[in-house]
């Protein structure tokens, strides 16, 4: 327990490094549906998106998810650094747990473009692509604020 604490200034900068890493790949992913949805099925542009939404999940989103977890658990194990009476830190953790299924249903999404089963509209995930953004209003708001 004394590492984690000692560790802990390192520890808190990797989860905020992470967790930019995780957002900036929330934000574009859904930007990505919008466009392949305006492209036609099989076309070359329509597999161009395939590569780039594919590799987006698993080279970007998937690792920085699993890192800002990690880290953020970390945080939590450190000593003195969660009241857990606070509420605030029960609404964060509610927004993070939103933020992790929201990443699954993009993963859903990915999966159902490259079978070419997509039957939602460019609206839909114009919509979506909001999410990420309320999401992270409400993690940081409770992290700095403390309401």
């Amino acid at each position: 327990m004394i590492l984690l604490t000692t560790l802990y200034p390192w520890t808190k900068a990797f989860h905020v490094i992470s967790m930019v890493a995780w957002m900036a790949g929330m934000f574009y992913l859904p930007r990505l549906f919008v466009y392949h949805c305006e492209m036609q099925r099989g076309s070359a542009e329509s597999e161009r998106f395939k590569i780039m939404e594919h590799r987006l999940l698993k080279q970007i989103i998937n690792p920085a998810m699993i890192a800002t977890w990690s880290f953020g658990l970390l945080l939590v194990l450190t000593p003195g650094v969660i009241d857990w009476t606070a509420g605030w830190w029960w609404v964060k953790f509610t927004a993070v747990l939103l933020m992790a299924g929201f990443h699954g249903a993009m993963s859903k999404w990915k999966r159902l473009f490259m079978e070419d089963r997509n039957t939602r509209s460019h609206r839909y995930y114009r919509f979506a692509n909001e999410v990420p953004t309320l999401l992270l209003l409400i993690i940081v708001i409770m992290v700095i604020v403390r309401p």
